[in-house]
């Protein structure tokens, strides 16, 4: 019997690229542009925010000598670091500046949050005192500075009757500094407050009050849980801000009375163009940038893991 011949078929081709439609192309050509139009201000904010952060983290590795015919380097060192680290300045600069901005951010976002909950309830004029209470916000710091430091001059200050000589204390100048910031920067954590607030669908008060529960356990059982990722927002944004206190303590107290209340901030600034020692200030002003950079990574998990825990299903 003779074998059955097969009839040789089609030659095969090899799968060629895949096709792509109209649509990615399109979707391809619209990123290319918007990477276009974003390439300047990309280079901006590299050649002004990035760049001046890597030369500082470089040289705080440095030996810096200073002299009259400029800057010059010696070498890698980390010794910047070690003298960092030893120093008692450092200590209480760190000291103050995490004091600082416990205080001051927990008594805003306390303060914030019952003048939005005012705000929410209120049923007419809630725009003139809004715009009332963002004029503290709204001021530069200097001039708020400069302002609470004509209320706190031993002279003629208004409240020199009631507590003399505020600033000349190291304890009464830390409160005096807190005040001022708690004063200028509540506005702002009661915006977002309150923006959180007006997005709470008010179908969920109406079912508490329905269920018999009152104010008090209304705001703990459902406005607070509900607006623990509007609070999380401000608690970051004003940490990092406090963190980074320069301003206020520089024209109010200018660090005083004697160091007590100069921030990290004014302790690498003072380093650097005060005393002229590049490598160490350099390496003040990166260890602050790096202890923020933990918080923030920290603070985001946390918050990430309570945002998944209220909302399993995202």
């Amino acid at each position: 019997m003779a074998p059955t011949e097969i009839a040789p078929g089609p030659p095969a081709t090899l799968p060629g690229p895949p096709r792509v439609s109209h649509e990615d192309l399109i979707r391809r050509n619209l990123a290319r542009l918007g990477w276009g139009f974003s390439a300047p201000a990309l280079i901006v904010i590299a050649a002004f925010t990035i760049f001046p952060i890597l030369f500082s983290i470089i040289v705080s590795f440095e030996k810096v000598n200073v002299s009259g015919s400029g800057f010059s380097f010696s070498g890698l060192t980390a010794s910047n670091y070690s003298i960092v680290i030893k120093a008692a300045l450092w200590h209480h600069a760190l000291w103050f500046t995490t004091l600082y901005t416990v205080v001051t951010v927990l008594s805003e976002i306390v303060l914030g949050t019952l003048f939005a909950l005012v705000l929410e309830r209120l049923t007419g004029g809630r725009g003139p005192m809004m715009a009332l209470l963002l004029i503290p916000w709204s001021l530069i710091t200097v001039v708020s500075a400069e302002l609470w430091g004509y209320i706190y001059n031993s002279s003629y200050g208004l409240l020199e009757g009631l507590f003399p000589n505020v600033l000349g204390h190291p304890f009464s100048a830390t409160i005096a500094l807190m005040v001022a910031d708690i004063w200028k920067t509540t506005p702002f954590v009661t915006i977002i407050v309150l923006a959180g607030l007006v997005m709470i669908p008010t179908e969920l008060f109406e079912a508490s009050e329905v269920d018999g529960a009152g104010g008090w356990k209304t705001f703990w059982r459902v406005t607070l849980p509900l607006l623990r990722p509007t609070l999380g927002i401000a608690v970051l944004f004003r940490v990092l801000q406090a963190f980074g206190l320069f301003d206020l303590p520089y024209v109010l107290t200018t660090g005083g009375p004697g160091t007590s209340t100069e921030s990290l901030a004014m302790l690498a600034y003072n380093t650097m163009f005060t005393d002229l020692d590049f490598g160490p200030g350099t390496a003040v002003a990166t260890s602050t940038a790096l202890i923020v950079l933990v918080m923030s990574l920290v603070f985001l998990r946390v918050f990430k893991a309570q945002v998944g825990k209220e909302t399993p299903n995202a």
